[in-house]
């Protein structure tokens, strides 16, 4: 999503690729006639088509059979083009002739069917979003069955939509334009339905005060604590709801495919696992408070450069095994709302691509709320019929053209979609409203976020309650311990110490004094784009030492000059510590920021601070480095520095930065934050770059031809040595591991034998609605059990991982994370792991059979403190 940033990329693309693509004459659409709100806008001409290449999946009959072929294979095959003029597939690198789409031509619809299922007691219980499962450090056993609350939802839904004519049910599907709303996104009232507000962000509630700015996904992440992510979308949730938001736009969930992409802050790391759990809990709890969430960016939207102009070609296996798997988690959630995003995937617009809306989404992963579009993402009324049910803004950029009000209207009245898709769209949409209980007593809107300084709309109301406590344990949770040599931390009240650099300060502009905080000025606590907020306060870690320091009686000093190296460098002469600050920013791509077009331009840390580094430990032999960053940054030139004695890595943690670094710091927090990424010795070991060049009108293809190998899958696999690994991470305390033991957790319910049996032979399951979300796929199937043990002298939190090794012949990466905990222990206590694993655990996704089938071979397990630190190892009794 952006502001109000211009979005000339998209006008050049609407001209552009559709001059290559076979569009019919206008005159084939009947002449709209005005009706009302939204339906009034004028109407353009639409694309002619829409059309996925991947390999086919379960769709409705009624659309399947009216859909050009595909090609079977999406990274091998290159089609000769249709006969309705649909270009090449691209599978290579280079530029794309075009974009496939669907003809104008009569779509018929039928009902998506209901997955059926049981609930099955202490496995699959009955749940409401209000009161959702409870968590679980090591993650919960349950299933949660919200079909029951779907249901009565939907039979709301279904009555409602019923006393509305076509002109309702149009302005219902259709945002009401940019700017016209209090909100980013807005649906007019229709009937006795109110509307929706519709609102960033995943740090906060954009654009208004008196709100909570929370630390970011990455930082969350990075943590690998479930309570703290159930707790934050809570919170989060609470402020969105109390400011009269129905529609909470997040949670992120991004890969990170590429380490210096824009936006992989905002999601949670590198692994689809992680990325999941955390995808999970946040859902849970911002639903539980009664908001709705929105999972984004659907799908395979991993670059900033050209993001409107890109085509992401992924294979099938992959996008099941990496990309899909935390839209997946998000559905297990209930989650009411998904956002496509911008790019294309093989060819086709993720806002009209039939294969992941229709195919994967609704009828693989059974999801029954409604598909939003990114701001502008939308490229065709016909949308409808490939799955989208929600137009954001409403309206095309800079214009009071919409791809839907009067050409949605006219487009059912002519029979070209259906009226039954409609009465789906409107239905998933009041659904998602009446799911969260928004039908009853919900706050109205307080504020305007065009319009933030208009005090008539802006009613100030206060949301922050305490989050900020939870604010400052997630910064200290998230922050990792990279490097401790020479006991160099925690401080112990040392009498003179120095901070140098501009990240331990306070920004000279304040907090806010970038839009869309597009600057680097001060301490880093959030990057740039849609996905940040409003900070009610910044404290910086030069505020946060100097109130510590003032307890300790230690003389503080700092130099803040980035650029001038001597002077910094004379500045620590003879004193006890040197802190260094340094960071590296990025954000979305409407924002450029030190020549940064939303992608980072290296992955090297800002404002000169491999020299500032160097300078001061050159001076001083206890240099402590502290970095804050939106990912990884290449650290060689000064990490193995004897005078660098520790390294923080605290991530970006929102407005208590400088608390919970002192938390960390002085050792009120022993660190157990753990990296949710690799980070490299040199950039080019990541295997995986930008996709650039082209020019302004120039659609470009991404290949995704490392398939399952990135970030630690891609270092393990061709042994490739990382400065630091996935899942590392240092504490001021010691554990051991002992005692392994591996088992099949018992099960006496039949519910499932059948498909369970198929499973266990190595054979396909049929590719039915809701397959790859099906409770016996997903209930836990096998355990590891295991002592962890703090075997130094203070308290302290380990994060026991367990990796699976698949057989050799699976083609799977060497080792890939299936379970987490977070164990609190005394010295010297010990405590019992258990980490359970699911039957899609140690599945792959068949291409062929478009199913979760088990390999052939043996099955390895092992758990430790990181992606290549195992302490204990032992087979899957299969």
């Amino acid at each position: 999503m952006l502001f109000s940033a211009g979005f000339a990329a998209l006008a050049v693309l609407l001209s552009g690729a559709r001059a290559q693509s076979s569009v019919p004459a206008a005159s084939a659409v009947p002449s709209p006639t005005p009706v009302s709100l939204v339906s009034s806008i004028p109407s353009v001409p639409t694309p002619a088509s829409l059309v996925s290449s991947l390999p086919s999946v379960p769709t409705p009959p009624s659309l399947a059979s009216s859909l050009p072929s595909v090609p079977t294979s999406a990274v091998s095959v290159v089609p000769a083009p249709a006969a309705s003029g649909e270009p090449f597939y691209n599978s290579g690198s280079g530029t794309e002739a075009g974009w496939q789409t669907l003809p104008i031509s009569s779509y018929a619809f039928a009902s998506y069917p209901v997955a059926s299922s049981t609930p099955i007691p202490g496995v699959f219980p009955v749940y409401q979003p209000a009161a959702p499962p409870p968590v679980a450090a090591a993650g919960s056993p349950l299933v949660p069955d919200f079909a029951p609350a779907w249901e009565a939802a939907y039979e709301k839904a279904e009555a409602l939509v019923r006393t509305l004519d076509l002109e309702q049910k149009v302005n219902l599907t259709t945002g009401v334009g940019w700017g016209v709303g209090r909100c980013v996104g807005n649906i007019g009232a229709v009937g006795e339905f109110p509307g929706l507000c519709l609102e960033d962000s995943p740090t906060g509630v954009r654009y208004t005060n008196f709100n909570t700015a929370f630390p970011a996904g990455i930082t969350v992440a990075a943590t690998w604590n479930r309570t703290m992510m159930r707790l934050r979308g809570l919170y989060m949730g609470e402020e969105f709801r109390g400011k009269g938001v129905h529609v909470a736009l997040g949670p992120m969930m991004n890969m990170g495919r590429v380490a210096n992409a824009g936006r992989n802050w905002e999601g949670s790391g590198v692994d689809p696992y992680l990325s999941g759990e955390a995808a999970y809990e946040t859902i849970l709890g911002m639903q539980q408070a009664g908001v709705q969430a929105c999972a984004k960016h659907y799908i395979d939207y991993e670059q900033e450069y050209k993001r409107t102009q890109e085509s992401s070609n992924v294979d099938d296996r992959t996008n099941h095994e990496i990309y899909l798997k935390p839209f997946l988690r998000s559905v297990q959630a209930g989650v009411a709302s998904v956002m496509c995003s911008y790019n294309m995937i093989n060819d086709t617009y993720a806002c009209e691509n039939n294969n992941t809306l229709n195919g994967f989404l609704k009828t693989e992963l059974g999801f029954r709320g409604y598909v939003m579009s990114d701001w502008y993402a939308q490229m065709s009324t016909l949308s409808a019929v490939s799955g989208l049910d929600m137009s954001m803004p409403g309206n095309i950029e800079s214009t009071n053209v919409s791809y839907w009000g009067q050409n949605l209207t006219t487009f059912v009245m002519n029979e070209t979609i259906s009226a039954a898709r409609l009465d789906d769209m409107s239905t998933r949409i009041l659904a998602g409203w009446y799911l969260l209980g928004q039908d009853q007593n919900y706050p109205n809107v307080s504020f305007n976020a065009f319009y933030p300084n208009l005090l008539s709309e802006n009613l100030g109301v206060d949301v922050q309650a305490d989050h900020y406590k939870l604010v400052r344990e997630i910064g200290a949770a998230g922050a990792v311990l990279l490097k401790n040599t020479r006991n160099a931390l925690p401080l112990k009240a040392p009498r003179s110490l120095a901070l140098v650099g501009s990240d331990a300060s306070d920004a000279p502009l304040g907090p806010n004094g970038y839009i869309d905080r597009g600057g680097d000025d001060g301490v880093l606590a959030m990057g740039w784009g849609s996905g940040s907020c409003q900070f009610p306060y910044l404290i910086s870690p030069a505020d946060a030492i100097q109130d510590r320091a003032r307890v300790d009686g230690s003389s503080v000093t700092w130099y803040y000059d980035d650029w001038n190296t001597t002077g910094a460098a004379d500045a620590v002469v003879d004193l006890d510590v040197a802190i260094v600050f340094a960071n590296a920013d990025s954000g979305e791509g409407y924002i450029t920021v030190d020549g940064n077009l939303g992608d980072r331009n290296n992955l090297t840390l800002w404002n000169n601070a491999d020299a500032l580094i160097q300078a001061v430990a050159a001076q001083n032999n206890n240099t402590i480095v502290v970095v804050h960053s939106v990912g990884p940054s290449i650290l060689e030139a000064w990490i193995e520095h004897p005078n660098v004695t520790a390294l923080i890595w605290a991530n970006i943690p929102g407005q208590e930065a400088g608390n919970s670094l002192v938390d960390v710091l002085y050792g009120a927090v022993n660190p157990s934050g753990r990296l949710p990424y690799t980070i490299a010795k040199n950039w080019g070991d990541y295997g995986v770059n930008l996709t650039l060049g082209g020019g302004n009108d120039t659609l470009i293809s991404v290949p995704y031809t490392e398939g399952l190998f990135v970030d630690y899958r891609h270092f393990d696999q061709y042994n490739i040595t990382p400065r630091y690994e996935f899942g590392f991470g240092l504490s001021y305390t010691t554990f051991g591991y002992a005692n392994l033991n591996i088992s099949a957790v018992p099960q006496s319910d039949t519910s499932y034998a059948d498909l369970e049996a198929l499973w266990a032979a190595g054979r396909p399951t049929p590719a039915v609605e809701g397959s790859s979300v099906a409770v016996w796929l997903h209930r836990p199937a096998f355990q590891a059990q295991f002592e962890v043990t703090n075997t130094g002298s203070v308290p302290g939190a380990e994060i026991p991982q367990m990796y699976v090794h698949f057989p050799a012949g699976a083609g799977e990466p060497p080792a890939l994370l299936r379970g987490f905990s977070d164990v609190l222990l005394q010295p010297g206590e010990t405590q019992s792991v258990v980490l359970s694993v699911s039957r899609y655990d140690l599945s792959v996704w068949d291409v062929a059979a478009q199913s979760w089938v088990l390999p052939n071979g043996t099955f390895a397990l092992s758990v430790g403190a990181s992606s290549r630190d195992f302490k204990l190892t032992g087979t899957i009794p299969l």
